[in-house]
């Protein structure tokens, strides 16, 4: 029962600070708790930005190492992709003249 000059008594003292401590508590719980769904966050965020990263550099090295492959080389001032291609094709006329050649004789 409350004193009559206004003050808690022993029994209500040590229920709010049981109460006052079970709120602390709670707090501190839900402050952890938080904390962990903020370092899972960040720590999916550094992963998607890590595989970014490394998609980004793929691609660059892909463009980089395209680029080098229409670059002209040294020995010719065409790109060594279109020399495969002209080289593909002078064996392709070659092989069809000589099938004609051949084939005519018969």
């Amino acid at each position: 029962m409350p004193e009559q000059n206004g003050g808690l008594s022993a029994e209500e003292r040590a229920e709010l600070e049981e109460l006052r401590a079970e709120r602390d508590r709670r707090q501190a719980e839900e402050q952890a708790k938080r904390e962990c769904e903020e370092l899972e966050r960040l720590k999916a965020q550094r992963e998607r930005a890590e595989r970014e990263a490394a998609k980004d550099e793929h691609a660059r090295e892909l463009r980089e190492r395209n680029a080098r492959a229409m670059e002209p080389g040294d020995d010719l001032s065409m790109p060594k992709a279109q020399r495969y291609v002209l080289l593909g094709l002078a064996c392709l006329v070659l092989a069809i003249v000589l099938s004609m050649l051949l084939g005519g004789a018969r």
